[in-house]
């Protein structure tokens, strides 16, 4: 949710009852950590207690970060957050470890997630890194994923019997409560929102962003290395793309056979003069089922509770 959710998203999350997750990102420890403070702030923690959110790292990232001056995951432990999630690296057994490592050294335990998109990633993760829940992803997630993901009500059933004792955490297309409950029946144990959060108040989105996704449906969005490549972030791992919304000229330049420099260059001007030509707007298969925004606290106790079937 880099780019699209912050310290308020986290905490309204966490505050109504669910359990929010502050995206790292490209951020420093600095601003993490200060962003940590404001959710402590918000949801009336003190300095020295666990905080009732966690932090997601992009494992791409973290190997560029942790090999820095500013290392991110001991800062982020340090506060005491609940828990870690990983998603999309090369190294991410090393990180996981590194979270094991420091809490071996002290009373507070933080939870350990980490995306998988495979069955055989599924199995690694729970018996060679000891994680304690995987973060299930089925092909209709928005923002980044695989692009070899099964869809999600194939894949939890399968993960659930290749692995009965492990918490999965359901992701990819969920956002209302029917599907959760669906999902619970499958195996899940619980289940990830990304982009029905999108329509919210406290989704750091711009209104011009939030206008478009209001008005986006079926055939909406794509999977796609086009977004990464006019955006300039192609430095995901293999058989990692993006959902985004496609409706747009970033995916007619793609397809028309543009030479990327020239892409880039379309993306670049169109952002500098603020159109919406070439948004950019991570997003899944869950853009149908909203469209209007709320504020989170009504998207946790309204629509997980299946008002909206």
């Amino acid at each position: 949710m880099a780019f699209a959710s912050g310290a308020d998203l986290t905490a309204a999350v966490s505050k109504a009852g669910g359990f929010g997750f502050l995206p790292a990102g490209f951020d420093s420890s600095e601003t993490i950590r200060a962003n940590l403070t404001s959710i402590r702030k918000t949801l009336n923690v003190p300095a020295d207690a666990p905080v009732p959110a966690g932090v997601g790292f992009l494992g791409w990232i973290t190997d560029m970060t942790e090999a820095s001056e500013d290392p991110r995951i001991p800062a982020v432990l340090a506060e005491k957050v609940k828990a870690v999630w990983f998603a999309f690296g090369n190294n991410l057994g090393k990180h996981i470890k590194t979270v094991q490592d420091y809490d071996a050294k002290r009373t507070h335990k933080t939870k350990i997630f980490v995306i998988v998109n495979s069955l055989d990633e599924a199995k690694r993760a729970a018996n060679e890194w000891k994680v304690d829940a995987l973060v299930v992803q089925g092909f209709e997630a928005g923002g980044h994923g695989s692009s070899l993901s099964p869809p999600l009500f194939n894949f939890v059933p399968a993960v659930r019997r290749a692995l009965p004792n492990i918490p999965i955490v359901a992701a990819g297309g969920v956002a209302y409560g029917s599907q959760i409950a669906s999902l619970l029946v499958l195996g899940a144990d619980a289940v990830a929102l990304g982009t029905r959060f999108l329509f919210t108040n406290e989704s750091i989105y711009t209104d011009q962003v939030k206008n478009v996704l209001v008005k986006s449906s079926f055939n909406h969005t794509s999977r796609s290395n086009a977004f990464d490549q006019a955006f300039q972030t192609d430095f995901w791992p293999s058989h990692i793309d993006g959902r985004a919304i496609s409706t747009n000229d970033v995916i007619t330049d793609f397809r028309a056979g543009l030479p990327l420099e020239e892409r880039v260059k379309r993306y670049q001007e169109a952002t500098k003069q603020g159109k919406d030509s070439h948004l950019i707007i991570w997003a899944g298969y869950g853009v149908v089922h909203t469209d209007k925004i709320s504020s989170a606290a009504v998207s946790v106790l309204r629509d997980s509770k299946m008002y909206k079937c």
